[in-house]
C-alpha cells in the first residue's frame, strides 16, 4: 500500500430505498429558493448600473464619459467606483465565507440558512434607501454576508437531504433557483427603468427572496448528517424517517451516517489541514480548487452581471438592453429546467462536454462578430442584425452553461467531499468562488476596454482547458451514495494512485 492511502467503506453503492417523496420535494424547494438570493443580486447589478438617475446620483462621471463624441464603445463603463459597487458584495461573501464552515458545524445548516436571509433582508433594506455611495457599500456588504452563508449551507443540505438517485436534480435545484432569481431581477429592471426612482425599487426589491428563504428555513429540519455531527441522534432518525418515506432503511442509512461521523471525529480538528496536506484528500483538494474556478472563468457570471452594459456596447438601446438581458435570463432559466429532467440519467461527465462545446462555439463566434463589427477602436456601429446575432450567440452560451457547469458546478462539490471535509470542502468552494467573482465583477468592465473583443476569446480558450481537465480528471458521481463515494476515486485512472482501497467495515455490511 505504499504511496497511497486509506479509504473508509470501499463496498458497492448502497441503496436504501429511499423514494421521491412529498416531504423530501418541498423540503429540498424551500432549501433551493435560497438560490433566489445570489441570482437576484446578480441580475440586478447589471441593469441599474446602466439607469440614467442611478448614475446622475451616485456615478455622474460615467455620464460624461457617454456624452463625449466618438468614445470607444468598450470603455463606456469603464469605471472603477461603479465596479465596487457590484464586486463589493462578494468582499462580504468571501469573508463570511472563510468561517461559514465552522459555524455550519455548530449550529447546523437550517440556522444558517435563516442567518442568511436576514442579512440578504438587512442589506436590501439599506442599499433601496441609499443616500450615498457609502450607505449604498455598507447595503451590498451585508447582502454579500447573506450570499456567503447561504451559499455555504444550502448545497450542502441539498446533497444530504435527497435520495442518491434524485440528488443531482434536487442538488441542481439551487442553480434553477439562482438562475430564477436572475430572471426576475432583469424583469424588475425593465420595469422600473421608465420611473427616475425606479433604482431604489430593483435594489429594494432583494428583501423579496429573502423572506422567502428566511420564512422557508423555519420550517425546515436540519439534516440527518448535521444533526448526528450535534449528538442528536433521534432526531436524525426522525428526520430520515420523515423525507425517505414507507419502505426506506432509515435504520441502515442512519447506521452509515453516524458511523461515518464518528470516523471524522477521530481528527475532528484541522479539516482544512487534513486536506492539505493528506494524500487521501488530494482529489478533494484538487477538484475544490478546480470547480469554482472553472465555473466563474466561464464568463457567464460577468456576463449576467452586465449583459445589460454589453448590449449597450454593441448598440443596443437602453430598454432595448434591458429587454436582453431578460431574454439571456429565460434562456438559462430553461436550460436549468431541461438539466433537472436529465442529470440523473445520462450523468455529470457528457453534460459538462456537451455545454463545454456549445459554450466555446459561442464565444468564438461572439469574438468574431464584435471583431468584425465594432472593430478595434471601439466607435465603429454595429449594424442591427450583427447585434442581434450577439444576442443569439450570447443566449446560446447561456443555455450551454445552463445545462452544464450551472446545476453542476453546485451538484459535484456537494457531492464529493467525505463528512469530516464536507463543511470545510464547500467553505472552500464557497470562498474560492466569491473571491474570484469579486476579481472578474472588479475586472471585467477594464478588460472589455483593455482586450476589446479579445475578451470573449479569453473565457472561450478557458472553457477549452476546463472541458479537457473535467474529461480527464472527474469521476463520474451518479447514483453514488454519499456514504459510498470513495469508490469513485479507488477505480479513477489517475486518484487511485493516492487513494487506496480498504476491506468494508461492519457498518457495510451489515
Amino acid at each position: 500500500m505504499a504511496g497511497g492511502a486509506v479509504v473508509v467503506n470501499d463496498g458497492p453503492a448502497q441503496d436504501y430505498g429511499g423514494r421521491l417523496t412529498l416531504s423530501v420535494l418541498t423540503t429540498c424547494l424551500v432549501a433551493a429558493s435560497g438560490g433566489l438570493i445570489f441570482g437576484y443580486d446578480i441580475g440586478i447589478s447589471g441593469g441599474v448600473s446602466q439607469m440614467e438617475p442611478f448614475l446622475r446620483r451616485f456615478f455622474p462621471h460615467v455620464l460624461e464619459k457617454m456624452a463625449v463624441a466618438k468614445q470607444n464603445d468598450y470603455c463606456l463603463y469603464d469605471s472603477q467606483a461603479l465596479t465596487a459597487f457590484t464586486s463589493s458584495l462578494y468582499v462580504a461573501g468571501l469573508l463570511a465565507s472563510l468561517v461559514a464552515s465552522r459555524v455550519t458545524k455548530a449550529i447546523g445548516r437550517q440556522r444558517v440558512m435563516l442567518m442568511g436571509g436576514a442579512l440578504f433582508f438587512a442589506g436590501g433594506a439599506i442599499t433601496g434607501a441609499a443616500m450615498n455611495i457609502a450607505m449604498l457599500i455598507i447595503g451590498r456588504m451585508l447582502l454579500g454576508f447573506g450570499v456567503g452563508f447561504t451559499n455555504q449551507a444550502t448545497p450542502l443540505f441539498l446533497s444530504e437531504m435527497a435520495p442518491t438517485q434524485w440528488r443531482g436534480s434536487l442538488t441542481a435545484g439551487f442553480q434553477f433557483f439562482l438562475a430564477l432569481g436572475v430572471l426576475i431581477a432583469n424583469l424588475t429592471n425593465y420595469a422600473t427603468a421608465r420611473i427616475s426612482w425606479g433604482w431604489r425599487l430593483s435594489l429594494g426589491l432583494a428583501g423579496a427572496p429573502a423572506v422567502i428563504i428566511f420564512l422557508g428555513a423555519l420550517f425546515l429540519t436540519d439534516t440527518p448528517s448535521s444533526l448526528v455531527m450535534r449528538g442528536k441522534a433521534d432526531d436524525a432518525r426522525a428526520a430520515l424517517l420523515r423525507v425517505r418515506g414507507a419502505g426506506a432503511d432509515v435504520d441502515a442509512e442512519l447506521k452509515e451516517i453516524v458511523h461515518a461521523v464518528e470516523v471524522a471525529r477521530e481528527s475532528e480538528e484541522g479539516a482544512f489541514h487534513r486536506m492539505a496536506t493528506r494524500r487521501e484528500y488530494r482529489p478533494h483538494l484538487v477538484l475544490a480548487v478546480a470547480v469554482p474556478m472553472f465555473f466563474q472563468l466561464t464568463g457567464v457570471i460577468v456576463l449576467s452581471f452586465f449583459a445589460p452594459l454589453v448590449f449597450r456596447t454593441v448598440g443596443f438601446g437602453s430598454n432595448a438592453a434591458l429587454m436582453g438581458a431578460v431574454i439571456l435570463g429565460g434562456v438559462n432559466l430553461g436550460a436549468l429546467m431541461l438539466s433537472t429532467l436529465v442529470i440523473d440519467r445520462y450523468g455529470r461527465k457528457v453534460m459538462f462536454m456537451v455545454g463545454g462545446i456549445q459554450m466555446i462555439i459561442a464565444q468564438v463566434a461572439m469574438a468574431w462578430i464584435m471583431g468584425a463589427q465594432v472593430g478595434k477602436s471601439g466607435d465603429a456601429p454595429m449594424a442591427k442584425p450583427y447585434g442581434v446575432a450577439i444576442l443569439v450567440f450570447t443566449c446560446m452560451h447561456a443555455a450551454g452553461f445552463g445545462w452544464s457547469w450551472g446545476p453542476l458546478g453546485w451538484v459535484v462539490p456537494g457531492e464529493i467531499f467525505p463528512v469530516d471535509i464536507r463543511s470545510a470542502g464547500q467553505a472552500m468552494n464557497v470562498s474560492i468562488g466569491l473571491g474570484l467573482t469579486f476579481v472578474q465583477t472588479q475586472s471585467f468592465l477594464p478588460m472589455l476596454c483593455s482586450f476589446k473583443y479579445a475578451t470573449f476569446a479569453y473565457y472561450a480558450a478557458w472553457v477549452a482547458v476546463m472541458t479537457v481537465f473535467i474529461a480527464l480528471f472527474l469521476p463520474e458521481t451518479k447514483g453514488v451514495p454519499l456514504e459510498s463515494m470513495g469508490t469513485v476515486w479507488v477505480k479513477h485512472w489517475y486518484w487511485k494512485r493516492f487513494v487506496q482501497p480498504q476491506a468494508q467495515t461492519p457498518h457495510a455490511l451489515t
